[in-house]
């Protein structure tokens, strides 16, 4: 049986990336974006509210929670750049996603702020030293990360999510 949590697995975890690694790693956030807007295109206000799995977020909530998880790890990657090994703050991703504007707002608002931060965020990665992957910050809940593990993540997790949509669409015959 598929795990309909973890489509594609677990995120990966290794210590260093190499050069080509990260090129490829910040290539998938920046597709991020269209490949989101693929996987709900002609998706409808119903289809939309359907869970991706039993007690899961809807497909709506998952793409509002994309531009906010991915806005927190954006500053994450700015503040470990500019501050000398920063306690980050976590957050309430679950709460987030009962947040009227995750509930109500268009998923267009979410798209553009989606497209709009990965195209900096994007520019941001590309402009970084190979030393400076290695710089780190400390999450309360996960312990010290360096920006290698950050990539890592969050190309896995847009990947992961888009996914959730995908495999959704197969199993309910969604064309």
């Amino acid at each position: 049986m598929q795990d309909l949590r973890y489509p594609m697995g677990r995120c990966p975890s290794k210590p260093a990336l190499t050069p080509d690694e990260r090129r490829e790693a910040i290539d998938a956030i920046a597709q991020t974006p269209d490949r989101l807007k693929a996987a709900i295109s002609g998706l409808s206000p119903e289809q939309l509210d359907t869970p991706y799995r039993p007690g899961g977020w809807t497909v709506r909530q998952l793409v509002h929670h994309l531009p906010d998880s991915h806005m927190n790890s954006y500053v994450r990657v700015k503040l470990a750049l500019t501050e000398g090994e920063p306690t980050i703050k976590p957050y309430d991703e679950a709460l987030w996603a009962k947040l009227s504007d995750s509930q109500e707002t268009p998923i267009e608002v979410s798209l553009t702020l989606l497209e709009a931060l990965h195209k900096r965020w994007v520019i941001l990665l590309r402009a970084m030293r190979p030393e400076d992957f290695a710089r780190r910050l400390v999450h309360p809940e996960r312990g010290t990360m360096t920006l290698d593990d950050l990539l890592t993540t969050y190309c896995w997790h847009g990947k992961h999510h888009v996914a959730h949509i995908t495999a959704l669409r197969h199993r309910m015959g969604w064309s």
